[in-house]
């Protein structure tokens, strides 16, 4: 008779699925049952006019631009704080977890401060023709502040458990820091790149405190999905926000499926 590695599988089970069906699926099931409640023709054009497709277009590409920016950045992050030892080391290291907990609006306000024509950067970067706030930029800036820490956090520990040998034996082969790099340490860190990648992407897709304070919120110019549907909340069209929230939870969901079905090839490919 073989044994459970843990006691109680069936009661444990029932719980973790309870708890997913009640926090999870209930949820969703109950915005699919609104958004059904709308008429085929009423659903087409309230997720299928020019304001709602800007948005998703939108929503999507500056997600996947700050998530590009962020797994850069982060790499670059985790490499300082686990190759170098340097004052304040700890410090820094605290501070990657900041946009975990400081308040997403928070965020928001302090970058459209920044940036605007008469902010700290903004009085010198405005009349570069570089405008931070109220634009896509802006938009792609705070999206990249709260999902660049996923990065790191999973990079980080890959770095820190690379054997030294490897890269040693690497440049006794002729290897130069930069082959090495290319070759050696990168393919290691792909797995846990992409994975990073792809948090940050969702993070990215669902972000609303800090986007509505630097974007300015102009429909068909900087207005994201999620500020599309608070706008149709306002308006008490449930059903119309319940139909773009199902449009974002589709497209959303199919591109983290596709995400993980690279990070699986990473992982076999690189094992």
């Amino acid at each position: 008779m073989r044994r459970r590695v843990l006691p109680g599988f069936v009661p444990t089970l029932s719980f973790a699925l309870g708890y997913v069906a009640v926090l999870v699926v209930l949820p969703l099931g109950a915005c699919i049952l609104k958004a059904s409640s709308l008429t085929w023709p009423a659903f087409s054009r309230a997720v299928w006019n020019d304001r709602a497709l800007y948005a998703y277009g939108l929503t999507f590409g500056a997600s996947f631009v700050a998530a590009l920016v962020s797994v850069l950045l982060g790499l670059l992050v985790a490499w300082v704080l686990v190759r170098y030892r340097f004052p304040f080391r700890r410090i820094f290291d605290s501070l990657v977890d900041l946009p975990f907990a400081l308040p997403t609006a928070v965020a928001g306000l302090v970058y459209s401060s920044l940036y605007v024509e008469n902010g700290w950067l903004g009085q010198f970067l405005v009349p570069l023709g570089i405008q931070g706030a109220y634009s896509r930029l802006g938009i792609v800036l705070v999206l990249t502040f709260v999902g660049f820490p996923f990065i790191v956090r999973t990079v980080q520990p890959i770095l820190e458990s690379l054997e030294g040998e490897m890269e040693e034996a690497a440049m006794v082969l002729g290897a130069s820091k930069a082959q090495t790099f290319w070759r050696v340490i990168l393919p290691s860190l792909t797995p846990a790149l992409v994975t990073g990648f792809a948090l940050a992407f969702a993070r990215a897709l669902g972000e609303y405190g800090s986007v509505v304070f630097i974007s300015g919120n102009m429909p068909r110019r900087t207005e994201i999905a999620p500020v599309l549907i608070v706008a149709r909340l306002e308006e008490f069209a449930y059903g119309e926000a319940t139909a773009i929230a199902v449009v974002l939870l589709a497209g959303s969901f199919s591109v983290l499926i596709l995400i993980n079905l690279l990070d699986r090839w990473c992982k076999r490919y690189y094992a």
